[in-house]
């Protein structure tokens, strides 16, 4: 009996080193993005208020952008993750071939689309801001969009490096982009006093050296995913179809979440400077806060995936069930420290009195909601994307942001004149919604009954 199939398929197909391998490079790469993200809020507040509005409307754009183009990186992870997991490394490696060709095609369209009608988006989305704020802002937005197709390239390997349960290549790339970024910014905005452009420079240029450093390690000879010929890049209909299968759903979910929050941060910026700098600054302290969470969503892809596609539903569940309190405990302490420090780190912003004091105030109902619903609306939705579930993640997400965030925020501003916290309540709702949906299907199983290869 101990040789039997069922005893040997009962193995654990992570062990705890492996797991801690995987998790602690996620962990620090996730604590890079963030402080890059603050390092750039943080060091462009010192030429004004109108320069964090500017960068921060604008990274709402790029964060839509970003994000759609990162669903084709998830559903490429998916794909790859299952592949290996049945130990097809034929499929796995042709599979991570196609996910660079959907990615060069779509990344680079969008980089000529932004480049040529930056101005007339902005004026669309954002509608009559302050001259000042958007001057800053196109400026900003152009130099952005020159970096999709090495954010999206960095994107995509570090997926492919994930489903092998490795996440020390995109960890390494993280902090030389992080270490570029913040040099750079005292470089051109300090040294050169180059403001807002400034800070889009070096964005771009720790993106550029990021994706060139992945995809030389994806060319590595060991490496199972590496494009070993030419003839891997021509497209495959079959793989590409697979791929666009989870990164499309993804994709638009991603998309109706970012255009809701567009719409959100339209309805803020109509209540001043003051909350446009206030809502910026809990934005980007807030995502020091989700580093648990989001450290644990990047893991649930190739843990889930890697169990799915060897037949483990006993497994993928396991996993998940503690990928999600690794998730929980991780948020409980950070938002337990945030909601204590908050004060003193908006301070750190030279904000005004006005959009500081709105800041903490938002920032502390943050930390009370985010310990027990953040995990459930984002970490879980992953599992069930692992297992091909996508549609009904999209479904979900677009129905709870639309109705919830978006609509009752507006609520919230206009009829109740709640101001900032009003659109933060909003989005506190629409967690609750996703969490209560998503871990009734995670618990009914019927996310692991698709078909994904």
């Amino acid at each position: 009996m101990k040789n039997s199939p069922s005893a040997a398929a009962a193995e654990p197909i992570f062990s705890r080193q492996s797991l801690v391998r995987l998790i602690l490079p996620l962990l620090l790469e996730q604590f890079l993005a963030v402080t890059m993200g603050l390092a750039d809020t943080l060091m462009v507040s010192g030429v004004g208020e109108a320069a964090v509005s500017s960068v921060s409307l604008v990274d709402s754009i790029n964060v839509l952008i970003i994000q759609i183009l990162s669903a084709l990186a998830t559903g490429g992870a998916v794909i790859s993750s299952q592949y290996l997991g049945r130990k097809d490394s034929e499929s796995a490696r042709r599979s991570a071939a196609q996910l660079y060709v959907v990615l060069g095609v779509s990344t680079i369209a969008v980089m000529f689309l932004v480049m040529i009608f930056s101005r007339p988006i902005l004026r669309l989305v954002f509608g009559q801001i302050e001259d000042n704020v958007m001057n800053f802002a196109q400026i900003y937005f152009f130099i952005s969009a020159i970096s999709y197709p090495f954010i999206g390239f960095y994107n995509g390997g570090a997926a492919l490096f994930r489903a092998q349960g490795n996440s020390r290549i995109s960890m390494l790339a993280s902090l030389v982009m992080n270490v570029i970024n913040i040099g750079g910014n005292a470089l051109f905005i300090y040294g050169l006093h180059m403001g807002v452009l400034g800070a889009a420079l070096a964005t771009l240029i720790g993106r550029i050296v990021a994706a060139v450093w992945v995809l030389y390690q994806q060319q590595q000879f060991e490496n199972p995913l590496r494009i070993a010929a030419l003839s891997d890049i021509k497209p495959d209909g079959v793989l590409i179809k697979r791929i666009l299968s989870i990164g499309i759903p993804s994709g638009l979910e991603n998309g109706m979440f970012q255009i809701g929050k567009l719409c959100v941060s339209s309805l803020t910026s109509t209540l001043g400077t003051a909350a446009i700098a206030a809502n910026a600054v809990a934005n980007t302290v807030s995502s020091l806060a989700n580093i648990p969470g989001n450290t644990m969503s990047l893991a649930m892809i190739p843990v889930v995936g890697r169990c799915l596609g060897a037949g483990e539903k006993k497994q993928a569940k396991h996993y998940t069930l503690l990928l999600m309190g690794i998730a929980v405990g991780g948020l409980a302490i950070t938002n337990c420290s945030m909601f204590f420090l908050c004060p003193w780190i908006c301070s750190l912003f030279h904000l005004s009195a006005e959009a500081a004091a709105m800041c903490v105030t938002v920032m502390r109902w943050f930390c009370v909601f985010s310990v027990f619903f953040w995990a459930l609306s984002f970490t879980l939705p992953n599992a069930l994307r692992s297992g091909g579930d996508a549609r009904f993640t999209m479904t979900v997400s677009i129905f709870s942001m639309w109705l919830f965030r978006v609509l009752l925020s507006y609520f919230f501003v206009l009829k109740l004149n709640m101001g900032l916290t009003g659109v933060w309540f909003g989005m506190f709702i629409d967690w609750i919604c996703r969490g209560i949906f998503f871990s009734i299907r995670f618990f009914s199983g019927k996310w692991m009954e698709h078909k994904v290869i």
